[in-house]
C-alpha cells in the first residue's frame, strides 16, 4: 500500500451525497468486470473518499458506469484531485440571438455565425477550433435552433469537425439545453466530462484557456462541478459575480456566492473590495454529477428532459428535440437551477482576454482603433470623430462630429447610437418584434442550404430576387398556389425541372414557371449559378411552399 494516501481520491461531502446512491453499485459493478477488486468508500472526517483494490496491487477510482482504465496520477499533497483518464465531450450552447448586435445580428443568422471584422472565422467555429489542443476529446454536442441547423452544419464543414446534433424548437435557456447534452452525452453508456461552452465568446489567448481547462478537468473529475470566472476589468454591470471563498488544491477557490448582474454602484463596490470574477458562463463538470444535482434541485426539469430524451426524433444528421415533450419543460438558466443551490461548486480563474462580445460597445473595446480611437469597418469617411465604432456594408457612411458613437449600417437597416447605450439596442429588437417588422428576423441576402438569395425589390404584386445556388447543390421539388415565377439565368448552367419538362438554362436565357406547377433548380457544375427570379403574384410569403423532394430533411414529418 506504498503511496495510498497519494491515490485517495478526493470527493467532497456535497458531491459524496449526490453520488452515494451509486456507491452500493460501484462494489458491484467492479465485482463484475474485476472479480479480485474491491470498492471501498471511506469516511475521513467531513471528506470521502472511494478507494479501490486489486490483486495487481493498483489503486484505481471507480466511476459510476465503468472501471476507469488508468491509475490515478501520483500526487503530492493529501486531497488533491488525482486525474482520471475520462472523455472529454464539448458542449455548445447555440441557441442565442444576438439581439445587441442588431442590425448585424439577428434572428435567423444570429451574432455566433456571422462575419465579425476583425476576426477570422465565426464565434462559434472559434469555439470549437481552439479547442484542437486538448487530448481526449470526443464528438462535441451541438444545441441550437431547428431554424439554425444547416447554418451550423456547413460552418462545420468548413473547419472539418463532425459534432452531434440537439434541435431546439424553442429555447428554453441553460438548464435544459445542458441537461439534455449530458443525456445524449451518457447515450453510449459512458460517463463523459462536459466542457459547457456558449458558442458566442472571446477568447484571445487559446494557450491560457487550454491550461484552465486542464486545471479544471483534474477538479471535475473529482466530483466538482466547476465554473470558470474571469477576473474583473473594471465595474461592468453586464455580467453576474461569483465571491470566491478559500483556495482549494488544484488550482480552484469555492464559490461562495452567486451574484446576479449589479448595479454600477454594487460593481464598483466589488471591485473595490477584490476577491470577485466575472461569471463566464462556461463549466466543466462530469454528467452524471451535473445530472445528478440537477434532479435534487430542480427535479422538475430533470423529469420533463428525460422524457424529451427519450422521444428524440432522430435522422442521418439531426437529433429533434420533440415539442409535445420539450414544452412541458420550464425555463432556467444553469446557474439558478443547479449552480446557485449545489454545494462544492469551485471557480478556475481564467485570465485570457475574455469576451462575451454582448453589444457594439464591447465590440469596440477589443478591436484594434485608429489614431482618434475609433474602429472603421468598410466604405467610412469621417472628420473630428473620436472613440466611435463605424461599420458599412452596402454604401459610403461619412460622419462629422461625432464622439462615442456607434454607426452600423447595413442594407435595409441603420443603427446609431451612443457608445455608452449600447445594451439599448435590444429595446430597439423589441420595437421591431411587436410591429411585425422582417429585419429583426432576418437580412435582405437569406441564407439556406443550398445557398443564398437576396430581395432586391418589392412591390403590390411582384417581388424580385437574387438567388445564388451552390455547387452540386438543388432546391427542393416544390410547388406555389398562389404565384408564378419568371427566372432570368446571369452566370452558369441551371437544371430546370418543371413538371414534364427538363432544359438546361444558359446565361441570358430565361424561363417561366406557371402557378401550381412542380419545379426543382438545380446546379451540376462544379462552380455557383446565378440568376434572377421575378414572383408574381397575390401572395408572396415564403410560407407558400409545398415540397415533394428534398435533400435536407425539411419535407413535413
Amino acid at each position: 500500500m506504498t503511496g495510498l494516501i497519494n491515490r485517495l481520491k478526493f470527493v467532497s461531502l456535497e458531491n459524496a451525497l449526490v453520488l452515494a446512491p451509486h456507491w452500493v453499485k460501484l462494489a458491484y459493478f467492479a465485482a463484475i468486470y474485476h472479480r479480485n477488486v474491491f470498492a471501498i468508500p471511506l469516511f475521513i472526517g467531513e471528506s470521502i473518499y472511494l478507494l479501490e483494490y486489486g490483486l495487481k496491487r493498483k489503486w484505481r477510482f471507480v466511476s459510476r458506469n465503468r472501471v476507469d482504465k488508468s491509475v490515478l496520477e501520483n500526487k503530492t499533497s493529501f486531497g488533491s484531485s488525482a486525474a482520471v483518464s475520462a472523455q472529454l465531450i464539448p458542449v455548445v450552447i447555440s441557441g442565442g440571438v444576438g439581439s445587441r448586435l442588431w442590425p448585424v445580428s439577428r434572428a435567423l443568422l444570429p451574432k455566433q455565425y456571422i462575419e465579425i471584422p476583425g476576426i477570422h472565422g465565426s464565434l462559434f467555429q472559434n469555439t470549437l477550433e481552439r479547442l484542437k489542443g486538448l487530448e481526449e476529446v470526443g464528438k462535441p454536442v451541438v444545441v441550437c435552433s431547428e431554424d439554425h441547423r444547416f447554418v451550423v452544419a456547413e460552418q462545420l464543414r468548413q473547419i472539418e469537425i463532425e459534432a452531434r446534433f440537439l434541435l431546439e424548437p424553442y429555447g428554453r435557456n441553460t438548464a435544459p439545453a445542458i441537461a439534455l447534452a449530458a443525456m445524449e452525452a451518457m447515450a453510449l453508456g459512458e460517463d463523459p466530462l462536459l466542457l459547457v461552452l456558449p458558442a458566442d465568446h472571446l477568447i484571445e489567448d487559446t494557450k491560457s484557456l487550454l491550461a484552465a481547462i486542464e486545471t479544471a478537468r483534474s477538479l471535475a473529475s473529482a466530483s466538482h462541478l466547476v465554473t470558470f470566472g474571469i477576473p474583473p476589468r473594471g465595474p461592468e454591470t453586464g455580467y453576474g459575480y461569483l465571491k470566491q471563498g478559500e483556495e482549494i488544491a488544484g488550482g480552484g477557490v469555492d464559490v461562495a456566492r452567486f451574484i446576479e448582474k449589479p448595479d454600477l454602484a454594487t460593481a464598483q463596490r466589488y471591485i473595490d473590495e477584490g476577491g470577485y470574477l466575472w461569471n463566464s458562463g462556461m463549466f466543466l463538470f462530469r454528467a452524471s454529477v451535473f445530472l445528478n444535482h440537477l434532479k435534487i434541485h430542480a427535479a422538475d426539469i430533470h423529469a420533463a428532459c428525460m422524457a424529451t430524451h427519450s422521444a428524440l426524433e432522430r435522422d442521418s444528421d439531426f437529433s429533434r428535440i420533440p415539442d409535445a415533450e420539450f414544452h412541458r419543460c420550464r425555463s432556467d438558466s444553469i446557474d439558478y437551477a443547479v449552480m446557485e443551490k449545489a454545494g462544492g461548486v469551485v471557480a478556475v480563474p481564467l485570465s485570457a482576454g475574455w469576451n462575451d462580445l454582448g453589444a457594439w460597445d464591447a465590440l469596440w473595446s477589443v478591436q484594434a482603433k485608429d489614431s482618434d480611437e475609433n474602429v472603421m469597418s468598410g466604405d467610412v469617411l469621417t472628420e473630428e470623430v473620436y472613440g466611435s465604432y463605424i461599420q458599412s456594408e452596402s454604401r459610403l457612411v461619412a460622419a462629422v462630429g461625432m464622439r462615442d458613437t456607434i454607426i452600423i449600417e447595413t442594407p435595409d437597416a441603420v443603427l446609431v447610437a451612443n457608445r455608452e447605450d449600447a445594451q439599448g439596442v435590444k429595446k430597439i429588437v423589441d420595437q421591431l418584434e411587436a410591429l411585425g417588422r422582417s429585419e429583426r428576423l432576418a437580412h435582405r441576402r437569406e441564407r439556406r442550404p443550398w445557398g443564398s438569395f437576396e430581395s432586391l425589390a418589392s412591390g403590390i404584386g411582384f417581388q424580385v430576387k437574387r438567388i445564388l445556388v451552390n455547387p452540386r447543390s438543388s432546391l427542393s421539388l416544390q410547388s406555389h398556389q398562389q404565384r408564378a415565377e419568371h427566372w432570368v439565368m446571369l452566370s452558369g448552367v441551371g437544371r430546370v425541372e418543371c413538371d414534364d419538362n427538363v432544359i438546361d438554362l444558359q446565361p441570358n436565357e430565361s424561363t417561366f414557371i406557371p402557378k401550381g406547377s412542380k419545379h426543382r433548380l438545380s446546379n451540376l457544375g462544379d462552380t455557383p449559378i446565378e440568376l434572377i427570379e421575378v414572383q408574381v403574384g397575390d401572395y408572396l410569403g415564403e410560407d407558400d411552399i409545398e415540397r415533394f423532394e428534398d435533400n435536407y430533411g425539411r419535407l413535413p414529418r
